[in-house]
């Protein structure tokens, strides 16, 4: 009978770029590990990336003093500027009015002209009620606008994690379909010496004994040459014999 085949070790796979080993598939005490080995630029990449999200994500809806100051300081201004404006309009009207009341009656009696300045006087305080809630509404917006931007970050912070995870996982995959592509040919190899190997014995002692029978000579060198023809070859592990 034919020396029995070693069974095979396991494949290795791995990935290079550039001359670099960036993913890798191997067995370590039984377990079949694939790994990724990110360059020094990659790490700081993904570390901040991290880092940015952790912190961006636990801030979220925490309001600084500095950011309140300065909205604060934007609200100011904005009011200014909204009281500049009713005043370059309704003042000048009051003091038209005024001093058409005061040249045509020397005294402010006169109920038309005292209705208009009433209706001047009503206008320009309901242009101030106006620029309150227009205050409320910016405070809002500002609000809205800080939110929408943390937001809007950390999504960007999220896809850029998920690129670089899927892009780790797509050479991990390959390393592993690597491994698996020589634990294939590994285990056809295998097959093919345990199959074949059994069939040529089993010809080589039918012949053997059917030269033997006739001539003992023959049958005995039939049986030199057999042992003869024997080899063994060592690939990735698989002794063949």
């Amino acid at each position: 009978m034919g020396k029995k085949s070693k069974y095979p070790n396991y494949s290795s796979g791995n990935i290079v770029v550039n001359g670099n080993t960036v993913a890798s598939t191997s067995k370590n005490d039984g377990s079949i590990n694939s790994s990724y080995n990110m360059s020094d630029t990659e790490k700081n990449i993904y570390n901040s990336i991290q880092n940015n999200l952790e912190t961006s994500l636990g801030n979220l809806f925490e309001i600084s003093d500095e950011k309140q100051q300065m909205w604060n300081n934007q609200l100011d201004a904005y009011k200014q500027e909204g009281i500049n404006q009713i005043n370059s309009i309704y003042t000048p009207m009051e003091t038209a009015l005024k001093n058409n009341i005061a040249s045509r009656f020397g005294n402010f009696d006169n109920s038309i002209f005292m209705d208009n300045l009433s209706n001047i006087t009503d206008n320009k305080a309901q242009a101030v009620a106006d620029l309150s809630d227009s205050l409320l509404m910016k405070q809002d917006e500002l609000y809205a606008n800080e939110m929408a931007n943390r937001i809007n970050y950390i999504t960007l912070l999220s896809n850029l994690n998920t690129i670089m995870n899927n892009n780790i996982l797509s050479y991990m995959q390959a390393a592993q379909s690597n491994a698996e592509s020589g634990n294939n040919y590994n285990a056809n190899a295998y097959n093919a010496q345990n199959s074949g190997g059994s069939l040529l014995s089993g010809l080589a002692d039918i012949g053997t004994t059917a030269l033997s029978f006739y001539n003992p000579i023959a049958g005995a060198a039939s049986k030199l040459g057999t042992s003869a023809i024997k080899s063994s070859y060592t690939n990735n592990g698989i002794l063949l014999a």
